[in-house]
């Protein structure tokens, strides 16, 4: 099957709102839904297929029935599958963090490190998320200032806008605020290591679980020069227009617009995925015809080749 449509994992983190299940059409018994799983096969949370003879596997069942190869020539090379899309809803904001690079997460977590890319789809008017340190600071005054509760004076506070982007390298210091709903494209990992919760506790009542000294270890304490812009410039055909987001080894990923049709080629070099995250359209491939809602997946193997899409619609697009 080259193209199927996928259903999330749902994650209740205290810190969620109900954007996902009332914006984006997410269908789950959670109250709070702070994130949503689309492309995963992480085992914290695979996504399943909801379409075709597989419905029912999850994607890492179906990706093992087909064999690597579905994953392209650029896909097989990883280890593990390469990449996580989420949408994350923050009522709260998150707590300051930062994830490791592969050197350190796979020798410390047995798994990848995490770089992610966030596209802002929806924000409130005054929301702001911390992206790195506004100077540079030593290891030892990090630890001072996590311990007397004084981190969040060095760290780089940045307004949000709908459409902006973030590229969060492994090792920036970061934490998306209150008010604001983006889908993430990351490396395959869930490696998060927290150095500032606000003072909240779990649903345990009892404070999460910081993580300073792993922290310390992966942590850029220089400031990190960004115009939280896309990498792209947007270029046009008849009735779309598509932008290219951001780029890097574990992910490609480009925004599109579009009124009518258009044809995405789905080569050997690597599987790609659609989120919509506006409108409704058709995707055609092979005789397959898959009817896709805001808020919705599909996943296309490499070398599916044209995939006919129509609507009024909006998309990120993600491949390696």
């Amino acid at each position: 099957m080259p193209i199927v449509k996928l259903a999330p994992a749902y994650k209740d983190y205290i810190w969620g709102g109900t954007n996902l299940k009332e914006k984006y059409g997410k269908k789950c018994d959670l109250d709070i839904v702070a994130e949503s799983w689309e492309v995963s096969t992480h085992p914290d949370g695979p996504s399943t297929v909801v379409s075709g003879p597989y419905q029912g596997k999850t994607l890492t069942e179906y990706i093992d029935a087909l064999g690597k190869d579905c994953l392209g020539a650029k896909g097989k090379e990883f280890e593990f599958f390469p990449m996580l899309i989420k949408f994350i809803d923050s009522k709260q904001p998150l707590s300051i963090q930062v994830h490791p690079d592969n050197e350190y997460a796979l020798r410390v977590e047995k798994e990848y490190g995490k770089t992610e890319m966030w596209y802002i789809l929806d924000c409130q008017p005054d929301a702001t998320l911390y992206f790195g340190v506004n100077q540079s600071i030593t290891k030892e005054e990090f630890r001072e200032r996590i311990e007397n509760n004084t981190l969040l004076e060095v760290l780089k506070e940045v307004p949000v806008h709908k459409g902006d982007v973030f590229f969060i390298k492994a090792g920036t210091i970061h934490a998306i605020g209150a008010g604001i709903t983006l889908c993430e494209i990351q490396q395959n990992s869930n490696s998060t290591y927290r150095v500032y919760d606000f003072g909240r506790v779990g649903k345990d009542g009892k404070p999460r679980e910081l993580h300073i000294d792993k922290a310390i270890d992966v942590s850029n304490l220089n400031p990190i020069e960004s115009d939280f812009k896309p990498a792209g410039k947007p270029v046009s055909d008849e009735n779309a227009t598509t932008m290219l987001l951001a780029t890097c080894d574990y992910f490609t990923s480009f925004e599109t617009t579009l009124k009518g049709s258009t044809t995405i080629d789905i080569d050997e070099e690597s599987f790609a995925s659609m989120v919509l995250v506006e409108g409704n359209a058709t995707v055609e491939n092979d005789g397959e015809v898959l009817e896709l809602t805001k808020g919705e997946t599909v996943f296309m193997t490499a070398g599916s080749g044209p995939v006919k899409v129509t609507g009024d619609c909006q998309w990120i697009y993600s491949r390696v």
